[in-house]
């Protein structure tokens, strides 16, 4: 909004041309998230406490200890990193860009499905909240209208193409295919962030670090010359996603600062569907979908050790882990929270690092 606003005004006042710098309104998009989580933060869990007398319903086949340490803590604080998000992206990008429309309407409809999906948790009282097949069904909705909106916005020679990390100028076709394939990205991440929240911070660190590298990702193939110079796929206007990912960075640590053990709050499917469907759809629109599965790799891992979990217990009767996901692996066997939280963060880092890397070694 500012960007709109202000800089058609730059030729009369020379200040203003600071809004045509992606960097400058990144940081702005940064500060405003972050400033508006601190000042609502405590109104937002205030409210939330007031609404939910018992917090999050806990999970009886969970590990025993949280029946303790998490009951009677409120849920549904995603809906706060949502606030500073969607109102610092508003006023920072520019609103003509339709990479920003889509990857902010399909991170609010995320949310919507996860804030349905906590309400009717904490008002029955259980951890039955929307069904199953609904709640797919509706994120297979968004995703692929996402995936359709962002197909038809792309320049031909980029439409439908799926780009190989490590390799130059190799594309992959997927012409119609790419819209079930745009779905599998975006709603995979989603619920692969969903199963990652279990532990206080355990989720909305590595979603900063990915949205961090993400933003530089974004700001390199959204700039001819940068894009040319590492031999990665040229996206006009994907750079303004930067300023995207700089609220979402924001708004993220804003949250942390609640969300640091112990826990005043948890973000719950609120916050989780909404920053996991955020980076899926970045990725798709910068063409970075495979390294995404590399930078949010602690997340593929809690996930594929959900799915190693259930697959071995139904074909043979037997467990490979303690518990999925795989932080309550660790959690039975003796790893305090913070050790596992800890621990995480800097396998999410290194990561995000072998994840960057792709974009120099080809």
């Amino acid at each position: 909004m500012l960007y709109n606003l202000l800089f058609p005004l730059a030729d009369d006042f020379t200040l203003f041309n600071l809004f045509r710098y992606l960097t400058f309104r990144t940081g702005g998009a940064v500060m405003t998230a972050l400033t508006i989580s601190f000042i609502f933060g405590p109104g937002v869990i205030r409210w939330l406490k007031s609404k939910q007398r018992r917090g999050q319903p806990i999970r009886d086949d969970g590990p025993q200890s949280h029946i303790i340490t998490k009951q009677g803590t409120p849920t549904m604080g995603g809906f706060l990193i949502l606030l500073a998000l969607g109102i610092s992206t508003l006023l920072w990008a520019d609103l003509t860009n339709v990479y920003v429309w889509v990857v902010l309407l399909v991170t609010l409809g995320f949310g919507a499905i996860g804030f349905a999906d906590d309400y009717l948790k904490v008002s029955r009282h259980n951890t039955r909240g929307v069904p199953g097949k609904l709640k797919l069904l509706l994120e297979f909705v968004i995703a692929g209208t996402a995936g359709y909106v962002i197909m038809v916005s792309s320049a031909d020679d980029i439409s439908g193409m799926l780009t190989i990390p490590f390799l130059k100028n190799v594309l992959i076709d997927l012409g119609w295919f790419y819209i079930p394939f745009a779905m599998l990205v975006t709603v995979g991440a989603g619920n692969a962030v969903n199963l990652t929240d279990g532990l206080d911070g355990l989720a909305i660190m590595p979603v900063m670090i990915a949205g961090a590298a993400f933003a530089l990702i974004a700001y390199l193939v959204g700039n001819a010359v940068f894009s040319n110079y590492l031999q990665i796929q040229y996206v006009p206007g994907a750079g303004e996603l930067t300023v995207f990912c700089g609220a979402l960075i924001g708004a993220s640590l804003g949250f942390l600062w609640f969300n640091a053990p112990p826990a005043m709050v948890f973000m719950g499917d609120t916050g989780s569907l909404a920053m996991g469907g955020a980076l899926g759809s970045i990725s798709l629109v910068a063409r970075h979908e495979i390294v995404l599965a590399i930078i949010g790799g602690l997340f593929v891992l809690e996930t594929v050790s959900v799915i190693v979990q259930v697959a071995s217990f139904k074909l043979t009767g037997r467990r490979v882990f303690r518990m999925a996901p795989l932080h309550h692996h660790f959690e039975q066997k003796g790893w305090a929270e913070p050790t596992i939280v800890i621990r995480f963060w800097i396998i999410a880092v290194i990561l995000a690092l072998v994840g960057l890397a792709s974009l120099k070694l080809r």
